[in-house]
């Protein structure tokens, strides 16, 4: 008599890309994938509400710092985090001088001063959560704003002199966002110029 066994059911292992390969695939991707040590995530999309707010972002910060020593970056430069194998792209950056480049050609920078990243449902928990691990071991690393998409509402995190970071909430209109990386302030009122907020929190639930 035969006896059937059950077979254990195969467990499905992610593939590990080296750093290189990651890099050669994403020259010829049509869309922006993330790598995190050794893991190729694809991003997700904009909405609406988050091109307004990284648009009306950059073209207060592009004329504010015009003849300063500053250089603006949006969502299409990569910025590579060396010490946890991560490669990402933030919504917006801000470097204090020339860009510090990593490898070969001008895709990817090290050394940020600020970052912005605005929130969506699907990945907020990670941007507060593990990106605030890895971006703070970059050196020129001074601040971290985090922007909702879905209300006023803006955590913004700036290391003090001691080296500690400390965290300013934002959730009024009236309010006046100041960055503590640079000289600079904007009422959220100008960065969520334009934002529908019921429109879009419906369409990204369903």
């Amino acid at each position: 008599m035969q006896t059937l066994t059950k077979e254990t059911p195969k467990t499905e292992t992610k593939k590990k890309y080296p750093v290189e390969e990651y890099l050669a695939l994403e020259e010829k991707a049509e869309y922006k994938s993330e790598y995190r040590n050794g893991e190729i995530i694809k991003m997700a999309g904009g909405t609406t509400n988050h091109n307004e707010i990284v648009t009306n972002l950059c073209a207060h910060l592009k004329f504010a710092l015009r003849k300063q020593n500053y250089r603006v970056f949006i969502s299409d430069v990569r910025l590579g985090i060396p010490e946890y194998n991560i490669y990402t792209y933030p919504d917006v950056m801000i470097v204090a001088g020339e860009p510090i480049y990593q490898g070969k050609g001008t895709s990817t920078i090290t050394n940020p001063i600020l970052i912005i990243e605005v929130l969506s449902l699907s990945i907020q928990e990670y941007d507060r959560g593990q990106k605030f691990k890895y971006y703070p071991s970059l050196p020129q690393m001074q601040e971290y704003i985090l922007i909702d998409q879905y209300q006023y509402g803006i955590e913004q995190f700036a290391k003090n002199e001691a080296g500690k970071w400390v965290l300013t909430e934002y959730e009024n209109e009236k309010d006046m966002l100041k960055l503590e990386s640079i000289a600079w302030e904007i009422p959220l009122i100008d960065i969520y110029e334009r934002v529908n907020f019921e429109l879009e929190y419906d369409q990204e639930k369903s």
